[in-house]
């Protein structure tokens, strides 16, 4: 493991609870965890850990408010302020996921008709960003993760997994978010491909970015992770 970072924190996670209730099966109560608490600083990676089911996706997408919590606070810094995710409203919720935080999912929401070339620098347009200076940074990201510069006008529709898994990452790291949230970004990617995503989170975190991942892949995980939080026992290790 790399050594930790002595930064500022970034995400300030506070007894966060969270249980699914089934509403169509007699409001069965699945509890996913309990009381979590953690910290993550700017240059930081922290890979969350545990078997299938012990919460890791979900307490990722807690961070993100695509869950709610049934508890708990996760403090998320933007620009000036301290914002809870847990109970902000849907307007400040996306302006901290267009600004701060980032999220790069398994899987590729495909854009009919849109190019690779667009869905990468949509997010830096939103900024504000001109939209061939955007159109450039995508350019840079597709031809590092060996997308083929004869594919960057097609939409991804088409496109392999690993095709479409290589344009969602190049996306997320468009903007450089001060936050990174990443859901097994390697998962179905090849050993050179890996190691440009290992590259892409190492050059996140020497500008100081906060990173929360999930990481099957052992190799990816001792590459880049400062610290392994464990979702079931609620404990950070270093």
């Amino acid at each position: 493991m790399i050594e930790k970072q002595e930064q500022p924190p970034l995400i300030r996670v506070e007894n966060l609870s969270k249980t699914f209730i089934l509403h169509v099966q007699g409001e069965a109560r699945i509890p996913v965890f309990s009381d979590l608490s953690l910290e993550v600083a700017a240059g930081q990676c922290v890979a969350l850990f545990g078997s299938s089911g012990t919460g890791k996706s979900t307490l990722l997408r807690s961070l993100y408010a695509n869950y709610k919590p049934g508890s708990g606070h996760i403090w998320v810094r933007h620009g000036a302020d301290w914002v809870d995710m847990a109970t902000a409203v849907p307007h400040r919720v996306l302006e901290v996921r267009r600004e701060t935080m980032g999220y790069v999912s398994q899987f590729l929401r495909v854009i009919p008709r849109i190019s690779a070339r667009d869905i990468v620098a949509e997010p830096l347009h939103a900024l504000g960003i001109d939209l061939e200076q955007a159109r450039a940074k995508a350019e840079v990201l597709l031809a590092r993760l060996n997308i083929p510069e004869a594919m960057w006008d097609l939409a991804p529709a088409t496109f392999s997994g690993g095709e479409q898994q290589r344009v969602n990452i190049a996306r997320g790291f468009a903007v450089d978010y001060p936050i990174l949230l990443l859901d097994e970004p390697t998962a179905s990617l090849d050993a050179g491909n890996r190691a440009v995503v290992i590259e892409l989170i190492r050059e996140a975190k020497a500008r100081g970015t906060a990173l929360v991942g999930i990481f099957h892949d052992d190799e990816v995980r001792e590459a880049v992770a400062d610290a392994v939080f464990n979702v079931k026992a609620g404990e950070l290790a270093a």
